[in-house]
């Protein structure tokens, strides 16, 4: 199988890898990268084993509150994504995810690096097995947007609610760990901003 279509993807691989350089973010694109590697087809839903998946961590225009979904299927508070459906720059697939699951149109990308677009996290997590549908995983590659002011949310079918949480508050709506994560990485790059200006 053609492995052309996952270069977009592993050039953001390879700038995560460039600028988060804990040792569990070093092994977890070392992982990505060997998944990709043995699955070409990840990018689809029919990769049995697990596919690649979009996700973002969206903040309001003042960067006070996150928005959350509690999401219908994993009956939990999450961000927003799902499945990339074959799109190899995985961030179009993260942003239509977040504009069909909130009902926004507007939002930008946070580009806190220099040279381009760069992840906020990555995540490997289980999804059990429904229906017909076997246990397999979800290879998630996040990132950070801010929507635009003024818009109204609208629940899709994915969701039971949608909310806007402070930022303070959001240990109390959840203790999964890779959500936490988002947050602390997040605000560590909003700092950083707010410093460097």
């Amino acid at each position: 199988m053609d492995r052309q279509p996952l270069i977009p993807l592993i050039e953001l691989l390879e700038r995560y890898r460039q600028l988060w350089s804990t040792g569990a973010d070093q092994a977890l694109v070392e992982r990505f990268l060997d998944f990709l590697g043995r699955h070409p087809d990840c990018l689809l839903r029919s990769c049995v084993p697990g596919h690649i998946t979009a996700s973002c961590w969206i903040l309001d225009a003042a960067g006070e509150h996150a928005l959350f979904t509690h999401h219908r299927k994993l009956d939990r508070w999450l961000q927003l994504g799902g499945h990339v459906d074959g799109e190899a720059h995985v961030e179009r697939a993260a942003l239509r995810e977040a504009q069909e699951e909130s009902g926004m149109a507007r939002f930008e990308f946070v580009e806190w690096a220099a040279g381009g677009l760069v992840p906020l996290d990555l995540d490997v997590h289980p999804i059990p097995a429904r229906g017909a549908e076997p246990r397999h995983d979800h290879w998630d590659v996040r990132f950070l947007l801010r929507a635009a002011a003024g818009q109204a949310l609208t629940i899709s079918d994915e969701s039971n609610d949608l909310r806007w949480v402070p930022l303070a508050e959001i240990p109390r709506l959840t203790d999964e760990e890779s959500v936490l994560r988002l947050d602390a990485k997040a605000r560590a790059i909003l700092e950083r901003s707010a410093e460097a200006e």
